[in-house]
């Protein structure tokens, strides 16, 4: 049976009203994985750790294998009866929706998009929602980067004013979340403002050599930036997951997979 492991993350913010504690799950890379029947290992240890939210961060399904997608519709459908859930889409799910070579599989993703929003989960296309948890304000930012940005071996450059063109800016008071799979633009990611970055896309660089550092990125970067774990710049998180399953190299060496759990606390209780 596959496993995995839960990894827990804290970080403090003043953003967060004294006296509350924030708890996101974060699911990114799932491809089509079961841990046990439907999913069912998965959803009990989310259902034991109570979130507040669960932030699906892209590649969920695998583009060239339809049934994925009602493996991660099912698991969504049945988290979002007890828990908010906003989801950013990666490569995967994006070339379903835009792509040429996809577009005999468009109407099936639609469907899917248009189930999983009847359910209430937010899907967010280069756009943002807000949660009210107690006194404090949420937002999250879906980044939906255009598919050049996934290309193998050379890719372009994100500048921060394009970035913007896309999602626009983190406006409004209260602690900002960007959901962007694709790890590689981590320093226009900090550039932009947010105060949590959550990206997966690496798989951990295939075979983890510590904490933060992998050999090998989908687009056959060796030793990506960025790669996995946490990554800080003042108050600011970039938090990379090493993904829930693989495609196309089903490898992973010192490299479990992992559910992320990231507790946001108030400055204060440092």
């Amino acid at each position: 049976m596959k496993e995995f492991r839960v990894k827990e993350y804290h970080m403090y913010s003043s953003k967060v009203d004294a006296g509350e504690e924030i708890k996101f799950a974060v699911l990114t890379d799932l491809h089509g994985m079961e841990f046990g029947i439907q999913n069912e290992n998965l959803i009990k240890t989310i259902r034991k750790i109570k979130p507040d939210a669960i932030l699906a961060v892209g590649d969920l399904n695998v583009r060239s294998i339809p049934e994925t997608l009602e493996v991660a519709k099912s698991l969504l459908l049945d988290l979002a009866k007890d828990y908010p859930i906003y989801y950013s889409l990666g490569n995967h799910e994006y070339k379903l929706l835009v792509s040429e070579k996809y577009k005999g599989q468009k109407e099936a993703y639609l469907k899917y998009e248009k189930i999983l929003c009847n359910a209430g989960v937010r899907i967010l296309h280069n756009e943002f929602e807000t949660m009210q948890i107690g006194k404090t304000t949420i937002f999250f930012h879906g980044l939906e980067l255009p598919l050049e940005y996934y290309q193998k071996v050379k890719t372009p450059q994100l500048s921060l004013n394009k970035m913007e063109e896309l999602v626009g800016k983190p406006e409004g008071r209260g602690f900002h979340v960007l959901m962007a799979h694709n790890p590689k633009y981590g320093k226009t990611y900090f550039d932009w403002g947010a105060d949590l970055i959550l990206a997966g896309h690496y798989h951990g660089g295939i075979v983890r050599l510590g904490e933060n550092m992998g050999v090998l990125s989908p687009q056959f970067h060796m030793f990506p930036s960025f790669c996995c774990g946490d990554f800080v710049k003042s108050r600011q998180h970039m938090i990379v997951s090493a993904g829930l399953g693989e495609h196309t190299i089903p490898v992973r060496i010192h490299n479990p997979r992992e559910l992320l759990v990231i507790a946001v606390k108030p400055l204060e209780k440092l």
